[in-house]
């Protein structure tokens, strides 16, 4: 095994199925080719994807940001069957999924709020509503009205503004919730392994379903 600065990090982002997918899927064909300029050539085996992704992070991140992108999940890990444990288990199995499912949840907002699909959605209603200011001015003949119209726009400018603004907020402030509880999950899963009531590697997802 490849000893890499990201497996820590990205413990529960399985290593080996991002190297597949990268070579076998072309939602990441972008990726594929950053790793083949990285490789010196056009063949790359998984093998070497590896590698390069333990040499260059940013290999990785590219590869999160798209799954981030198209709400496909970075977490390639089930939750725990707690049906399966002991009962000294469960208590905190059930807390890791609880975990998990919030993890999940708020994913989204580990993209940079610059690249998130809000960002585009209120510049889309401000391209729109821009386009329905000049329509109502020149199209209708509303001269006579453009300043009440302008101001409108206007109005709604403020607003955009202060509505990104509280979203870029929320993004920052569930991004830190995201990596604290990330890394309380990774915790509490090394202690249920330390008391042997689970193997990590049997919740591993090794394969993406979405793909399929």
């Amino acid at each position: 095994m490849i000893a890499s600065p990201i497996q820590g990090r990205y413990a529960v982002t399985h290593l080996p199925r991002v190297a597949l997918e990268i070579k076998t899927i072309g939602l990441y064909d972008l990726v594929l080719q950053d790793v083949q300029k990285l490789a010196g050539k056009t063949r790359v085996n998984e093998e070497e994807i590896l590698q390069i992704m333990a040499d260059n992070p940013q290999i990785l991140e590219d590869y999160k940001q798209i799954n981030v992108e198209y709400n496909l999940s970075n977490l390639h890990l089930k939750n725990i069957d707690t049906d399966a444990l002991d009962i000294t288990c469960r208590a905190q199995a059930q807390q890791v999924n609880h975990n998990l499912d919030i993890l999940r949840d708020i994913e989204k907002y580990t993209l940079d709020f610059e690249q998130s699909s809000t960002l585009v959605i209120i510049f889309s209603v401000e391209f729109f509503v821009l386009f329905s200011v000049q329509y109502f001015i020149v199209l209708l003949n509303l001269k006579a009205w453009q300043g009440l119209i302008y101001s409108l726009f206007a109005t709604s400018i403020v607003f955009a503004w202060w509505y990104a603004k509280k979203e870029q907020k929320k993004y920052a402030t569930q991004k830190t919730r995201f990596e604290t509880l990330y890394e309380e999950t990774l915790t509490q899963i090394k202690a249920l392994e330390d008391r042997s009531c689970l193997k990590k590697s049997d919740l591993i997802i090794k394969t993406g379903e979405e793909h399929v």
